[in-house]
């Protein structure tokens, strides 16, 4: 069993019991969250696709944590003018355990 879900622009297939790492949620450590734009079903062989979403699907996680990604460097240069740049970004995310998929 597994379903297709919009979670912050991205579409991310999960299954129950799944840790899931999403762009980062307003929600406390430990809440229940409901997805609603499910884009594909599939259960005990069959397959359901929305247009554009399932009617009635629902995606149901707890937020387990918050934290950040590995550090991504960005280094720009242009030869022989001593220009340098170097930057670093992290990017939040919220880790979801994903309970149960609604059909």
């Amino acid at each position: 069993m597994y379903a297709v879900v919009d979670l912050g622009g991205k579409q991310i297939r999960v299954s129950p019991d799944e840790h899931v790492r999403v762009p980062k949620m307003d929600a406390e450590v430990g809440s229940s969250v409901t997805f609603d734009r499910v884009y594909a079903v599939r259960t005990n062989g069959d397959f359901a696709v929305g247009t554009p979403t399932v009617e009635g699907a629902k995606v149901v996680g707890e937020v387990i944590a918050h934290g950040k990604a590995d550090k991504v460097l960005v280094f720009k240069m242009k030869r022989r003018k001593f220009y340098r740049r170097k930057r670093g970004h992290r990017q939040p995310f919220t880790e979801v355990k994903i309970s149960e998929i609604i059909t």
